[in-house]
């Protein structure tokens, strides 16, 4: 046994819910290999499992991506090794965790170009950011692309990644102070979702319609993002920052033009181990190559947990939040 301090929350609420306490970690089973994490990544839907949105069974843990090094394997494990920096993002929640024993096949190895901090705080969200840009629609040069939040953890990553592209990228924030970090990425236009003219001012910005909205702010912007896709457009709810989306009559999408709606998620398209692996060896590619990086807002304590929330909740941080064991 080994022993750890974890993030635990017995109901759901607000953050003084989350409560670091030290549990026992055995040693790892057949295929499972035990990882100490150096860097664990934080992400928004964290806080709606936090808050009950998502509702987990209880007493659970939180936290979906970390890094950190191998110290030990269970029977069957060929790879990783002991020693290996490793990642993770689909491994089940309790990422919020000092030591933690994962099925090996949830792992991949990282080459050296990628930190443990660079890891943690990318991974979840870069391969949301790969599925959305190579998957859910394909982006070739000269598509027209509204990112909502786009000075955000997903949308800065997907921003930049489909700018390099050859996109033509215009995002949204919910606030005028972020407007400098989402032109950092190559926006060409960054509306304020504050002014309710946003949608027209979208179209008049880019001169067009968009052939893609992603949309990860949910109830607040579904709606109107149907009206800045284009006839036959695409639009993606893959978030919900603002609560959850509005349902959809399918006759409005028929009369808003012909317009596709999909709600699609990071894990089914890498539950397969072989697909993650490769997945994420498009990201790293995709960093190697400059068209993926990531601005890390803050770092804090795991001790401090209550504080990452609220943070995020309040929006006072552009980019990315990292917990440090």
């Amino acid at each position: 046994m080994t022993a750890s301090r974890v993030v635990e929350l017995e109901g759901f609420g607000g953050p003084e819910v989350l409560k670091v306490v030290t549990r026992d970690v055995p040693a790892p089973g057949p295929g499972k290999a035990q990882v100490r994490q150096t860097a664990i990544g934080f992400n928004f839907i964290d806080i709606y499992q936090r808050q009950g949105v998502y509702p987990l069974p209880l007493p659970t843990g939180l936290g979906f991506e970390a890094a950190g090094v191998v110290e030990a394997v269970g029977a069957s494990v060929v790879s990783p090794k002991v020693g290996d920096r490793v990642a993770y993002m689909h491994a089940g929640v309790g990422a919020y965790a000092e030591r933690r024993n994962v099925p090996a096949d949830k792992l991949v190895t990282l080459p050296d170009a990628i930190s443990d901090e660079m890891a943690a705080s990318l991974l979840f969200k870069g391969m949301t950011a790969q599925y959305l840009v190579r998957r859910t629609h394909h982006v070739v040069p000269g598509d027209v692309l509204l990112v909502h939040s786009a000075a955000g953890g997903v949308g800065q990553i997907l921003s930049r990644w489909a700018t390099a592209l050859g996109a033509k990228v215009y995002g949204t924030t919910g606030s005028p102070e972020k407007r400098a970090a989402a032109l950092a990425t190559g926006c060409r236009e960054v509306l304020d979702l504050n002014d309710p003219a946003w949608p027209e001012n979208f179209v008049a910005a880019a001169g067009q319609k968009a052939r893609v909205v992603y949309d990860a702010v949910g109830k607040d912007t579904l709606l109107r993002s149907l009206d800045c896709a284009a006839p036959f457009g695409l639009v993606v709810s893959y978030g919900a920052a603002s609560g959850k989306s509005p349902a959809i009559d399918p006759e409005l999408l028929n009369k808003k033009g012909c317009l596709f709606l999909t709600r699609p998620s990071v894990f089914p398209h890498n539950a397969d181990p072989a697909t993650f692996r490769a997945n994420a060896a498009d990201l790293f590619d995709a960093v190697a190559r400059g068209h993926v990086s990531v601005d890390i807002g803050a770092r804090f304590a795991l001790d401090d947990i209550a504080e990452v929330h609220r943070a995020a909740e309040e929006r006072r941080v552009t980019g990315t939040l990292l917990i440090i064991p």
